[in-house]
């Protein structure tokens, strides 16, 4: 290989090690129009992503409130569960997409601010306050 395709192909790998992220979005509290299967499919991917509690409210009107650990998306909604965590109780539930009629992001969202680089900031805001020995702490969950 030669001199300049090794550069090339190092550049290429470099280039590939930085992928674009997701963008955070500020969900907690939105509750999303359900009206069509992309926005359903949409809104379930959202939920998944997100750290907090959601409630979704089925057709017959019951709620589960808890955490979104899994989904299961299939070619239809028929053939696409969710897998929740509810917070009052330990069983795990599975819902079929077409059994939900509404979701709600409504627990905090337990990973929101707590990037790498909020952490590089208080770092800096504790050395430049003369502080030694910096120990930055994750924070407590609720």
């Amino acid at each position: 290989m030669t001199q300049d395709a090794a550069k090339t192909a190092q550049m290429n790998a470099d280039e590939m090690e930085i992928a674009a992220g997701r963008a955070r979005e500020q969900l907690e509290g939105w509750v999303p129009e359900l009206a069509g299967e992309d926005e359903i499919r949409e809104a379930l991917e959202k939920a998944f992503d997100y750290r907090g509690d959601i409630t979704l409210t089925r057709k017959d009107g019951s709620k589960v409130e808890g955490y979104l650990y899994d989904r299961r998306t299939g070619a239809t909604l028929a053939e696409s569960v969710v897998r929740i965590m509810p917070s009052d109780r330990g069983s795990r539930v599975n819902i079929p997409y077409t059994e939900i009629a509404a979701l709600a992001f409504t627990g905090r969202d337990n990973a929101a601010g707590k990037t790498f680089d909020a952490w590089v900031k208080k770092y800096w805001e504790k050395k430049a306050a003369g502080e030694k020995n910096i120990q930055i702490e994750p924070e407590k969950l609720d």
